[in-house]
Formats: C-alpha cells, sequence, structure tokens
C-alpha cells in the first residue's frame, strides 16, 4: 500500500513538474500554445459575471444588515413614543398598537429580503465555483495536450535516426489520450458557459421583480402605520390648541364647590386683576377706553390658522378684541370670540395662544 502511494506521489510531482516547464516554455515564446479564441471570449463573460454574482450577494447581504440595524433602531424609538405619549391622551391605545404594527413590518420584510431575494442569489452564486473547478481543470489537461503534443513532434523529428519506431508509437498513444481528455472537457465547457451567461438575464429579473416588490409592499404598509399615526397626533395637537388637557388640568385642581365662570369671564377677571394693580400704580385704568362691546383686548402670542369658518386666524402680534359669544350655548373650553383689530374679521379662537393686554 505505501509502495503505491509512493507511485502515485511521484506521478503526480512529474506531472507538475511537466505542467510547470510547458508553461515556461509557453510562456517564453520558445513552444507554441493551442488556442482558442471562441473558449477565451467565454472565459471573459464567466468572469464578468462572476464578479458581478459576487459584487450583488455582498452588497445584498450588506443592506440586509441594515435593514435589521434600522428596524432595531426604530423599534427603540417606538417604544419611546410609546411610554412618553401619556395614556389620557386621544388615542393612547392606538398609537400604542401602531408603533408595534411597524416592527411586526420591519419583520417580515427582513424575512422576505433573507429568505425570498439572499437565498436565491445565493444559490445562483453556488455555480462559480464548481464551474472555476472545472475551467482550471480544462487549462491543466490543455497544458498536458500541448505537452504530449510537442514531446510527439520531437520523437518523429528523431524517429529517422534512432529509427525507434517502439517509442513513437506509445508517444502517439499517450499524445491521442492527452488530446481526447481535453477535447472532452473543452466541449463540455462550450456548451455550460454560454448557458451560464444566458441564464444570467432571467435570474436577474426575478430577482429584482422579488426585491423591488417586497419594498413595494414594505413601504405601502408601512405608510399606512406613518399616517394613522400622524392622524392621531393631529387631533392631539387639535385638542391641545383648543384647551382640552391645560383646562382639565386646571379644573381638577380647583375647589369643586366654587361656581364655574366662563372662558370669557375668567379672562376678563385676570385682565381686571392686571388693570386694577395698573391703576393703583399709575392712576388710570384702560377698559375704560374700549369700544362698546368689547370686554378686553389680547395680542396675539402665536400664529393660528382657522380650521371651521367660525374661526379667526392670526399673526403672531396681531391685536384681537374679546367680545361675549352671540349664544352663549355656543361658548367652549379654553376659546374666546373675538374681532381681528382693524379688520371686520370675527370668531373664535383658543385662548392660550394669546395674552391679556
Amino acid at each position: 500500500m505505501a509502495e503505491n502511494k509512493g507511485i502515485l506521489l511521484a506521478k503526480s510531482v512529474q506531472k507538475h513538474a511537466g505542467r510547470a516547464k510547458e508553461k515556461l516554455l509557453q510562456n517564453l515564446g520558445k513552444v507554441d500554445r493551442t488556442a482558442d479564441e471562441i473558449f477565451d471570449e467565454h472565459l471573459t463573460n464567466f468572469n464578468r459575471q462572476h464578479t458581478c454574482a459576487t459584487r450583488l450577494q455582498k452588497e445584498f447581504s450588506n443592506y440586509i444588515r441594515c435593514v435589521r440595524a434600522v428596524q432595531s433602531a426604530s423599534k427603540t424609538l417606538m417604544d419611546a413614543i410609546a411610554e412618553v405619549y401619556e395614556s389620557q391622551w386621544t388615542g393612547s391605545e392606538a398609537l400604542y398598537g401602531q408603533t408595534k404594527a411597524i416592527d411586526t413590518q420591519y419583520q417580515q420584510f427582513s424575512y422576505k429580503l433573507a429568505d425570498q431575494v439572499l437565498k436565491q442569489l445565493d444559490t445562483y452564486a453556488l455555480q462559480f465555483p464548481e464551474m472555476k473547478k472545472k475551467i482550471d481543470k480544462r487549462g491543466r489537461k490543455l497544458v498536458d495536450y500541448d505537452s504530449q503534443r510537442h514531446s510527439f513532434q520531437s520523437l518523429q523529428a528523431n524517429a529517422a535516426k534512432r529509427k525507434d519506431d517502439v517509442k513513437v508509437t506509445r508517444g502517439r498513444e499517450q499524445l491521442d489520450e492527452a488530446k481526447s481528455t481535453y477535447e472532452m472537457m473543452n466541449s463540455e465547457l462550450h456548451d455550460e458557459l454560454p448557458a451560464l451567461f444566458d441564464s444570467r438575464i432571467l435570474f436577474l429579473v426575478t430577482n429584482l421583480q422579488t426585491l423591488f416588490a417586497c419594498e413595494q409592499q414594505f413601504h405601502s404598509e408601512t405608510s399606512k402605520v406613518y399616517a394613522d399615526l400622524e392622524a392621531i397626533v393631529d387631533k392631539l395637537a387639535t385638542e391641545s390648541q383648543r384647551g382640552s388637557y391645560t383646562l382639565k388640568k386646571i379644573n381638577a385642581n380647583s375647589n369643586p364647590s366654587s361656581p364655574q365662570q366662563s372662558p370669557v369671564k375668567a379672562n376678563l377677571s385676570i385682565v381686571n386683576n392686571v388693570t386694577n394693580g395698573s391703576a393703583n400704580a399709575n392712576g388710570r385704568a384702560t377698559t375704560t377706553d374700549l369700544p362698546a362691546g368689547v370686554l378686553y383686548r389680547v395680542k396675539a402670542t402665536y400664529k393660528y390658522v382657522r380650521e371651521d369658518v367660525d374661526e379667526l386666524s392670526f399673526e403672531v402680534g396681531d391685536i384681537i378684541n374679546v367680545v361675549e359669544y352671540e349664544d352663549p350655548e355656543d361658548q367652549e373650553e379654553g376659546w374666546l370670540m373675538g374681532l381681528k383689530e382693524g379688520t371686520t374679521e370675527r370668531g373664535m379662537f383658543p385662548a392660550n395662544f394669546t395674552r391679556p393686554l
């Protein structure tokens, strides 16, 4: 057994040495090499296709890692939003549910990318190492064939002098065997390489269609969730502008036994306290100079754009004359009725967007 291994090893070393010598002679131009321009073109296409597949595989793997990193960051952010959004605010339960829905969408998206796109790309890329082995083997067999061809040519040149027909016959057999092995592998690759190259179009189309479909569905579904979240926050903003949450907090801390005042009267009492204090300090009071029907004046501290036809829009710094509601039943918590000074515009407006003058 050991002897057989020794013989095989010796043959292997001899074969490698022979190939190295043949390549050296070819590179030096001492001997010719078998040319196959069609195969060379197939090989160029294969190398380009392999490079593209490797890059696509690398970048797509990185993309999925980034998606999962964004998923983790999104989950942390949504958890924080759900925690700071107070339970008594409008839509708190719906907001909590939608923040969880965002994470679910990310999980499904990253899973589809890995299972339906990257896995198919990995399978496609597995063809190239196997094909590369066959190409390398074909290259070795080509060197063997050229080496046998050159050896046989030398035998033929010396045959007439030495009259050694046995060596010539043996050389021809070895040449035929090397040629047959090379041509068989060469023929297979002439079929397989173009077929592999042509398959790139269908694979790429299918793979990209799956990718874009996953992207489209993910962004479509998440956009709906974000639209719902935006609607929840918009409703909270509207209610906050109407003073709903601010007044509820004031009422909760007030004396239950004391009678409630309308927003107009409550603000009027604040103005009276301020103006009375000014009268003590300056010897005059300002409310006596107001036009008939005007309770007091306020100055806008924030811009407000009306949402209904019975509301009043104004800019920061606008002066508004506060008047009574024509119908007390129309009064709303946190809202006043007023006339914008210098205009004929009249309507309701949020009291906390202004301050009394």
